[in-house]
């Protein structure tokens, strides 16, 4: 196999070594012999020798060995018959140089001339379609879908497009990716272009906006400046006429406010009682449920332990029964044994009178002459004496087999027979306990119902009467904090005076933090109000000039100080994202409801505060994650930013301020809930029907459990009794045939010893005539016969007494067992009896006490809700006596706070318009703004800017105690500007709807300051768009040039692509549709498997299947699909064979050899394949088989065998024609050839 792989052009590295010189036969050479140049080796003279001269012949084996050397060098050379019939001399040669030197005919030719010329012939080297090594069928076998896939693209000629595909492959994607990138490049330039193109326009636009606007803000200030002028002028007059009444009203409140402080404090007093006394009754009410509900369980235990002991009676009683009659069975089988005893010993004694009377006793010398003639007798039938001897033997075993087959059948149609009564009993009784468990399920939904109707009305009332108690109860506890938290002092009157009279005064004032914000939830209430802190009061206004004008009428007014809040310039931090998501904290600001206009503001009082569950959270989020937060729990402790901690207060102060406009809503929902309450039935105790709905459910579950157990039962029984008749059947079907089959037979071994028998009786009869006559017998069979029956009887009737006395004993043993295991089982019933009845008493103790105990409960609740009752009355006393003082309180506050408002929002006019007037100047000062002036007026850059007290932002409103009856006006200074109002329009001068012209100014106002700002224009836009016309024009040009290249790459990509494609699906196609049937050649035979086996290719990628995997199925006769690798080595074998010829079938080359393809295969694989190498043989094909196995090389047309020759160093080989040899005649279906 080495020589033809070499000589055909198969590399070194693919043989038996890596380098050409370890190829060369290094074995050893006769001494005779001397090497050549090519590396053979030549005898020196005949056999041997030079000549006959022994010393030269000695001498010249000395130098011989001296001089000899391994062999350098070696060749092979192949001999082809090509289709014109000419010999071809293929000539391969290691040369001493190490190398291969190739010939053709005797010329020397390259290598690539070489492997040119075999593939001339279709002898493809690489893919090496004319050999297949001995590994090569199991690499086959277990070779990966690519490896079959690298396989057809050598057969097919496409693997020598791989390096072209791939680089061309390479190739189109950079060209796609280039043209790509300048594509984006040209979008982003022609982008940029409209941009600049946009800015230019925007720039032309900027100036002559600008110029509207600064008109616009002139004569906004001016219509201003103008309104409040009049203001000032308007409210003097009216402020000195209500400070006369103020004194008046004032009064008359003094009395009444002491009336009221008593009446709050005896309602709170009675309201605690009354709070008191339900909290009793409501925990009463729970024992009582409680006890209620106990007493359920413990009824339950006592109906199952009193059924339980009645199921234990009727079972003792039973059993009881039981006991008796086996006591019964043991006396009576006790007595009939004894009858039975008596009767054989009577036997016996008469059967011994009788063979006295009847017996004959003979002489000795009849006795001799009877065992003379029985020897002669013997003498002459003893051939069919040991015929007859034999077969009574057999007949005998007969008749037992006979007897035990008769007694098998007749069991197993006995025991068929009472199965199928049995299995038909269970049916019954199937269908009565399935009926059974209908009936009950039935009757327990229809219980069910009724009983969860009760309860759940029950439960019902009960849990609204508890909701609308623990409502009541929040509402007046919720009722007696607020009235606590509502004694207002003259210092909450004035600030939400001061604030009311702000909202009136000035537009953009929103009013309190605490009025715009509220929490969503109650129980964020003491957190919310920690975090707004000192902003809790804070006013918030629309922009900085609001605040400014409301700093100055506080100022002026001398009403204190606020907090102000303006939306335009507050600064504020995003929260952190980091904090939202995390379990048990919320953002401070998500934990609060209020207007999206308000979003700055709250946000700014919030900061970036973050509101947790506990404070095991809070430091978690402060110091575990090291967040700049400051934390705020839910009873307000507070973790700062800077790690201090701030807790220990107990939260009802600011949260009695959220709750100022919830007072009036709370009572309205105590008059509510007490009426829904007073319209609830009283609370009752469970009915009797729910107790004995509930009794009846526990009782038909037991039924219900007791039927299912007893059906579950039957199933298995009838599983087992329909397994017993199955196989008794079985038995049955088995037996029977054997019976009639063994009783035909002794039928007729009877009749062949009937005839045995009488021919020993003639010869008998002959002998025995003269002994019979004389003493009387017709024959000396009667006289045996009666000698042994008369034995026969007696052991007969011994054996019957036997066998009647050991039924008896057993039958006594069996009952004595019974009986003491039902004495066992009344024993363990007893017991269990016992301890069912001390349960019970237990059970009936324990319902007795804890009736008992509910009847006490029960009887407090009703002491309890009696002395609520007069409670409750007493509470509606003390709170319409508070209510009673509370309206002539405000009755009488009434006029003090009307006019304390007029007067406050008089002055609160004035000094706002004074301060708007001043901050309007101020702002024209600061701005560069011309006005216009009056003749005499001093101007802007005259006005003082420092006459405003700055505001703290971090202070908090502190209001001073002043005696509210005696409000003062302040003065107001003009600072000498006198304003010319000329050039204002008459309408805006009219004061019918300023708020209108207001917004109309500042919307205008605010409309071209937007239009400004949006515009941003760009000054350098003009220069920009040239350059980037330029860049635009270069980089179309590269993204044409780019274009084309792409579209050059994949042209030329497809058509390598269409080329290997096209080469290796034409392979494929081939070799897929000849698999099958060579496989199914191989695998079938024309007797047993006549179809042969499957076999089928399956590529995993249609489009381009050299880049992926072909699997290989292959199907054995007779068996399931199964993987390569779970096949036999048989199996296997096959399976590679036949894709070896087949990919072989595709471009084949006029030869193949094959290498022990079948060392794994038995004799029938073998001759299969010998069959099919025998079958596709022919001119053009030949086949060269290497092979050990007889099957294979006995049906070949000629043999060859290769063996040394020492002498010549070189192979030779020996060819045998056996085309027409006799021993090929037996080989299958080469018989026919």
């Amino acid at each position: 196999m080495d020589a033809i792989s070499f000589v055909l052009g198969i590399k070194s590295s693919h043989l038996r070594s890596a380098h050409l010189r370890d190829l060369v036969y290094r074995g050893r050479v006769l001494r005779t012999s001397t090497i050549n140049g090519d590396g053979s080796a030549t005898k020196n003279g005949v056999n041997g020798h030079a000549d006959d001269d022994d010393a030269s012949v000695d001498e010249a084996a000395q130098k011989s060995t001296q001089e000899r050397h391994d062999p350098k060098s070696a060749w092979v050379t192949a001999v082809y018959e090509d289709d014109a019939g000419d010999d071809q001399f293929w000539k391969r040669t290691i040369t001493n140089q190490g190398v291969s030197e190739y010939r053709i005919n005797d010329r020397v030719v390259t290598a690539q001339q070489y492997n040119e010329a075999l593939e001339a012939e279709n002898i493809l080297i690489k893919a090496r379609n004319f050999l297949v090594f001995q590994g090569d069928v199991e690499a086959i076998a277990s070779q990966s879908p690519r490896d079959l896939t690298r396989l057809i693209e050598q057969i097919s000629g496409s693997l020598e497009y791989k390096a072209e595909y791939e680089r061309l492959k390479e190739a189109q994607d950079e060209a796609l990716d280039i043209q790509n990138l300048n594509l984006h490049r040209r979008r982003g330039i022609n982008s940029e272009l409209k941009q600049y193109e946009e800015q230019k326009r925007e720039a032309e636009n900027y100036s002559k906006k600008a110029d509207e606007r600064d008109q616009a803000i002139v004569t906004h200030i001016l219509w201003k400046l103008y309104h409040f002028q009049r203001v000032i002028d308007e409210s003097n007059a009216e402020i000195q006429r209500h400070q006369e009444e103020l004194k008046e009203h004032r009064r008359s409140i003094e009395k009444y406010e002491h009336g009221l402080d008593e009446a709050k404090k005896e309602q709170t007093k009675v309201g605690k009682e009354v709070a008191k006394i339900e909290k009793n009754i409501k925990n009463k009410e729970r024992e009582v449920e409680a006890k209620e509900n106990g007493l359920v369980p413990i009824a339950e235990k006592i109906d199952l332990s009193r059924k339980s002991v009645a199921k234990c009676e009727k079972r003792v009683a039973d059993i009881t029964k039981e006991r008796d009659n086996h006591t019964a069975s043991i006396k009576q089988s006790t007595k009939d044994l004894k009858v039975v005893e008596k009767a054989q010993v009577q036997w016996e004694n008469e059967r011994k009178k009788l063979a006295a009377q009847e017996g004959r006793e003979l002489s000795d010398a009849d006795i001799q002459e009877y065992n003379r003639l029985k020897i002669d007798v013997n003498k002459r039938t003893a051939t069919n004496q040991a015929r007859v001897d034999n077969l009574s033997h057999q007949q005998k075993a007969d008749e037992e087999t006979v007897n035990s087959l008769k007694s098998k059948v007749d069991t197993a149609e006995w025991q068929s027979q009472k199965l199928e009564a049995e299995l038909g009993d269970i049916d019954e009784r199937k269908v009565g306990v399935d009926l059974q468990i209908k009936e009950i399920t039935k009757e327990m939904n229809t219980k069910k119902l009724a009983y969860n109707e009760q309860v759940s009305d029950r439960l019902r009332l009960s849990q609204i009467r508890t909701e609308k108690d623990e409502q009541l109860q929040e509402v007046l506890m919720k009722l007696l904090e607020a009235e606590e938290g509502r004694k207002q002092n003259e210092k909450d009157v004035r600030l939400r005076n001061t604030v009311s009279d702000m909202k009136r005064i000035f537009p953009g004032v929103k009013g309190r933090v605490s009025e715009l914000c509220k929490p969503i939830e109650k129980r964020y209430s003491v957190a919310v109000s920690t975090v707004l802190g000192r902003n809790f009061d804070a006013v918030i206004v629309e922009n900085e000039k609001t605040a400014v004008d409301c700093i100055q009428y506080l100022r002026d007014q001398r009403r204190g100080q606020a907090t102000f809040i303006p939306l335009d310039t507050i600064q504020w931090t995003a929260s952190s994202s980091n904090l939202k998501g995390t379990r048990g904290t919320r953002m401070a600001i998500d934990t609060i409801n209020y207007d999206s206009s308000l979003e700055r503001a709250v946000a700014y009082v919030c900061g970036n505060a973050v509101i947790c569950d506990d404070l095991a959270i809070a430091k978690h989020v402060c110091w575990d994650k090291r967040n700049d937060v400051k934390a705020v729990t839910l009873d307000g402790s507070t973790i700062h930013k800077g790690g201090n901690m701030t807790g220990g207060q107990g939260g009802k102060q600011d949260t009695r301020r959220w709750e100022d406009a919830e007072v009036e809503n709370l009572r309205k929902l105590k008059d509510k809930l007490l009426t829904e309450l007073s319209k609830l039935p009283e609370p009752r105790r469970r009915a009797t029907e729910e107790e004995q709905l509930q009794g009846e459910l526990t009782g038909l579950e037991q039924r219900l459990l007791y039927a299912k157990e007893e059906a579950k039962a039957l199933e298995r029984n009838q599983r087992s009794k329909q397994k017993e008749l199955s196989h008794a059947q079985e038995q049955l079907e088995a037996a029977r045939p054997k019976y009639q089959e063994k009783l035909r037979e002794l039928e007729a071994s009877k009749r062949h010893l009937e005839e045995l028998q009488g021919a020993v009786s003639e010869v008998q009869d002959e002998i025995f005539a003269d002994f019979c006559q004389r003493l009387g017998y017709d024959n000396i069979r009667v006289y045996e016969a009666q000698q042994g029956s008369l034995q026969q009887e007696a052991a007969q009737k011994n054996l019957e007494f036997s066998r009647q006395k050991s039924r008896l004993q057993s039958r006594i043993k069996y009952e004595e067992q019974q009986l003491q295991e039902s004495k066992s089982r009344i024993k363990r019933l007893e017991d269990q009896m016992h301890q069912d009845r001390a349960l019970i008493s237990e059970l009936e103790a324990e319902q007795e006490s804890t009736q008992n105990e509910l009847d006490t409960l029960s009887a407090e609740c009703d002491q309890l809700s009696e002395q609520l009752k007069k409670q409750k009355a007493k509470h509606t006393q003390k709170a319409e006596k508070v209510n009673e003082q509370r309206r002539e309180v405000q009755k009488r506050s009434h006029n003090v706070e009307g006019t304390l408002r007029a007067i406050t929002g008089l002055e609160s006019e004035r000094q706002l318009s004074a301060a708007g007037r001043y901050t309007l100047l101020r702002r024209c000062k600061l701005e560069d703004i011309d006005l216009p002036l009056n003749e005499g007026s001093k101007t802007l850059e005259q006005l003082p800017i420092d006459e405003v007290v700055q505001t703290d932002p971090d202070a908090m409103e502190v209001d001073e105690d002043q005696d509210s009856s005696s409000i003062q006006p302040s003065n107001i200074q003009d600072f000498g500007i006198d304003i010319d109002f000329e050039d204002l329009d008459d309408d805006l001068k009219d004061e019918s709807d300023n708020d209108k012209t207001e917004d109309e100014l500042q919307n205008r106002i605010k409309a071209l300051n937007g239009e400004l700002d949006h515009m941003a224009p760009n000054m350098r836009a003009i220069e920009r768009v040239q350059a980037a016309k330029g860049r635009l024009a270069t980089t179309d040009k590269d993204y044409e040039d780019a274009r084309k290249r792409a579209a050059k790459a994949k042209d030329t990509f497809s058509k390598v692509k269409e080329k290997r494609f096209e080469l290796f699906n034409k392979a494929f196609s081939h070799i897929s549709e000849q698999i099958g049937p060579i496989y199914k050649d191989l695998t079938k035979d024309p007797v047993n498997l006549p179809m042969g086996g499957q076999a089928y290719l399956d590529m995993e990628d249609s489009d381009e299947p050299y880049l992926d995997g072909i699997k290989y199925h292959a199907m054995p006769p007779l068996k399931r699909f199964r993987d390569m690798e779970h096949l036999s080595g048989g199996e296997k074998t096959m399976a590679a064979l036949a894709l070896l010829f087949a990919v072989h079938s595709y471009q084949p080359s006029p030869f193949f050899v094959l290498d022990e393809v079948d060392a794994a295969l038995d004799n029938a694989n073998v001759a299969k394949i010998a069959n099919y190498i025998r079958d596709h043989a022919g001119p053009g094909m030949q086949f060269i088989v290497i092979s050990l196995k007889t099957g294979l090389f006995q049906g070949s047309e000629a043999l060859v065998g290769i063996y040394r020759d020492q002498g010549a160093n070189t192979s030779k080989a020996l060819t045998l024609d056996v085309s027409f040899h006799p021993s090929i005649l037996d080989y299958g279906r080469l018989t026919e050839k």
